[in-house]
């Protein structure tokens, strides 16, 4: 737990993705559990691959599933994902052959690039979370 006010510092652009799913039909758990299944898979495997470009992430589970990474850049990002050998792939295409558009679970991701010096971030009374834990913090108690 860090008492202090402080803010992360990252250096250079990054990219903020944000991925989830939703279960939208509980008794279809043949449907939705390997979607749940999947995420903290991938993400084990990318904490195996220090140069893939992943610098952290959070993760909420639930019926709505929220995570939020961050990754050094977007190039980085798309070629983990068109990665064959890599889990993100196969996991898609399990995906889109159990469930498409069936609707018994949702996917979805968003994804920014932030430019160096375009964002702003406060923690009071919290532990390295978010951009914190992928970036430097400071103290902020002057600003």
């Amino acid at each position: 737990m860090i008492h202090d006010r402080v803010t992360a510092e990252i250096e250079g652009d990054f990219v903020v993705f944000m991925i989830g799913m939703r279960i939208n039909r509980l008794w279809k758990i043949h449907r939705w559990l390997p979607v749940v299944r999947a995420l903290p898979r991938m993400l084990r495997e990318l904490k195996t691959m220090p140069d893939a470009g992943l610098l952290s992430y959070e993760m909420w589970p639930g019926r709505t599933t929220i995570a939020v990474q961050y990754w050094r850049s977007l190039e980085q990002l798309r070629a983990y994902a068109a990665n064959p050998a890599a889990k993100h792939l196969p996991a898609w295409r399990a995906f889109s052959r159990l469930s498409g558009t069936r609707g018994d679970v949702g996917i979805w991701h968003e994804t920014y690039l932030v430019t160096a010096g375009s964002f702003e971030n406060v923690y009071v009374n919290m532990p390295r979370f978010g951009l914190g834990r992928a970036g430097v913090l400071r103290s902020s108690r002057n600003t």
